[in-house]
């Protein structure tokens, strides 16, 4: 085994694509199983350090605007005005979104009239200070940016898919606005905490479970100018490039890889065109990946020999140089997840990931 490396080394040297101790890890889970996790190991215990797991840390400003608006009781908003509500659903609860600002909107003057939200809206002063200390242990992350996504968020699914296509300059400033934000925000946060801050996430999510959301000609002409500013403006500041993209996206990786994505989550292997093989032998030498261990049979359902065997696979294929890879489920780690089988995930990356 090589010499011992810090959680912090040992990501970043993944994301560089240069020799580690280990294959690092990390991980995205929701709040019912942070609890089994704690009913487990006992409250307050270091259940990452327990589980050695290295992730990141984040880092991010204050809210300093106006008062978010009043909302009906049991639901939730945010400053663009977005609501919403808590949905159970099997062994667990998610927060739905309940109400979609701008999906009334049909004219530009519609859209002008919405209060956009503001770079001053953020006080950036102490972001420096946790960057420091952060970084002590941890690779720092900070920033998110996702023009579909968010244009998801503000029209509603089905009318963001039909905008390009049935009201193009109508999309085209939709975007404009949300994305100037977007990007003094960022440029704000990285100015403040400059030669801090190790990754930012660029990302989106442009696939399906069976293909594409929007083609790539859509892609092309209204969401990649966006994407590529985001990511200059990473570069500019030496941040490395994080892009979240569920599903098959296998699409859009060469204009995204050749804007200078860095790393590839969550890597959703049994979608069409997601091969860890193919895409480990064509990017290796561009990409570091994340995530990769199936969540949606194994992990939930399986049993913990065949989650050991599933990150195995990961391994083998995913660091088959022996870097560039981040181990980690690929999606969220969810309610019904066996406890039995997230440690045996992370008790397999600890022990058969050794370099």
């Amino acid at each position: 085994m090589k010499n011992a490396m810090s959680s912090r080394e040992r990501v970043l040297a993944a994301i560089e694509r240069k020799p580690v101790d280990r294959v690092p890890t990390d991980i995205w889970a929701t709040g019912e199983v942070w609890a089994k996790l704690r009913a487990h190991f006992g409250e307050g215990a270091d259940i990452p350090r327990l589980l050695h797991i290295d992730g990141f840390a984040g880092v991010g400003p204050k809210y300093v605007g106006p008062p978010l608006p009043a909302v009906p009781a049991g639901e939730s908003v945010d400053m663009w005005g977005m609501r919403s509500k808590p949905m159970a659903y099997e062994g667990g609860v998610y927060a739905e979104q309940a109400f979609n600002p701008l999906a009334a909107a049909e004219t530009i003057d519609d859209l002008e009239a919405y209060r956009w939200p503001s770079a001053d809206w953020f006080d950036v002063s102490e972001m420096r200070a946790t960057a420091i200390e952060r970084r002590k242990t941890h690779a720092v992350m900070c920033g998110y940016m996702a023009p579909f996504y968010q244009h998801n968020l503000l029209r509603g699914l089905e009318r963001s898919l039909m905008d390009p296509l049935l009201k193009p300059d109508f999309t085209r400033h939709l975007l404009a606005r949300m994305c100037d934000f977007l990007f003094e925000h960022h440029r704000r946060m990285f100015a403040a905490c400059e030669g801090l801050i190790d990754v930012a996430q660029v990302t989106d999510d442009l696939g399906s479970q069976h293909g594409p959301l929007i083609s790539l000609a859509v892609y092309r002409e209204f969401y990649k100018p966006h994407h590529a500013r985001f990511i200059a403006l990473c570069r500019e500041f030496g941040i490395k490039v994080f892009h979240h993209d569920d599903g098959s996206c296998r699409a859009f990786l060469p204009d995204l890889v050749g804007m200078g994505i860095d790393i590839l989550n969550p890597v959703q292997w049994t979608c069409p065109g997601m091969d860890m093989g193919e895409l480990k032998r064509e990017y290796s030498g561009r990409l570091c990946f994340h995530g990769g261990v199936e969540n949606q049979r194994i992990l939930p359902f399986g049993t913990p020999a065949e989650v050991r065997a599933e990150v195995r696979h990961c391994i083998d294929t995913l660091a088959s140089d022996g870097t560039g890879y981040i181990l980690a489920p690929c999606h969220n780690l969810q309610a019904v997840s066996p406890v039995a089988n997230i440690l045996a995930m992370y008790d397999e990356a600890w022990t058969y990931g050794v370099q």
